[in-house]
């Protein structure tokens, strides 16, 4: 199995599980909420046939640090992105970000300046406003949450989870999605993530995002029922030289549920 976590990084944010594969152009992996780099497991081995492909789990997520009082909120990550492109000494990698990690990666170019040679942006969460009702409801009450027995907030994960999805994917990627969020520690950190949303962090680089210094390529499941197609559009609009590519009938999560089209869509 190409994925794997063997690596720890000590970052501001605390230790962060790190792997890579492969051999030549960097290329940097970047997941969302609530998924981690195990997210991107299906589309690395092809990846690594042409790509050095980097991967880690942002703190707070998958088998990162998890800790009460943990600051893992978007500028946050924004800051742990540029660290560790530090860490693996990239200058100019590719880079492919979906959901939060858009957001995050998006900060750390243009406001920490990290350079890419390409960016795919994915199903990305850029433009305000973002978070579904259910999101924020629990932002709102997330200790009622928090309280909830371990049953209950395993069947809420699945099925926050499972809400993402429009093509099947398969019984066992779908537990391993969920499976960090399921311990004592993975509990407090999944409200955590609820609790320090806040908008304000894409707000301070939207209007930004025609100074992106580097190709960029938009790819959007057309399903997405979190995101949906429209603020994809939307960001085009915003990056008149982006391309722009709707996969269709593919959700929110289209490395799991059409990996192989990604990885052409990628090159």
């Amino acid at each position: 199995m190409y994925w794997r976590l063997d690596q720890t990084v000590d970052t501001r944010a605390g230790p962060v599980a790190a792997g890579t594969a492969g051999d030549g152009e960097a290329l940097v992996l970047a997941h969302g909420w609530p998924w981690s780099s195990y997210s991107w497991h299906r589309v690395i081995p092809a990846l690594a046939q042409r790509y050095r492909v980097y991967w880690y789990d942002m703190p707070g997520y998958g088998r990162s640090g998890k800790s009460a009082g943990q600051r893992t909120s978007l500028d946050v990550q924004g800051e742990v992105f540029a660290e560790m492109l530090a860490h693996w000494k990239l200058d100019r990698p590719t880079v492919v970000a979906h959901d939060f990690g858009g957001a995050t990666t998006l900060r750390a170019h243009l406001l920490h300046g990290c350079d890419y040679r390409r960016y795919v942006l994915m199903n990305v969460v850029a433009l305000r406003p973002w978070g579904s009702d259910f999101f924020d409801h629990v932002r709102h009450h997330g200790d009622a949450f928090a309280g909830l027995p371990p049953h209950i907030h395993a069947a809420v994960v699945r099925a926050y989870i499972g809400g993402a999805i429009v093509t099947p994917i398969d019984a066992e990627d779908q537990e391993a999605l969920a499976a960090p969020w399921l311990s004592q520690e993975g509990r407090g950190s999944f409200y955590r993530q609820f609790a320090q949303a806040d908008e304000r962090y894409t707000a301070e680089v939207e209007a930004l995002y025609p100074d992106i210094r580097c190709p960029v390529q938009i790819v959007w499941g057309a399903d997405d029922p979190w995101i949906p197609l429209a603020r994809g559009q939307a960001l085009h609009a915003m990056i008149p030289r982006a391309g722009f590519e709707v996969l269709a009938g593919v959700g929110h999560l289209p490395q799991l549920e059409a990996p192989d089209r990604v990885v052409q869509v990628i090159g």
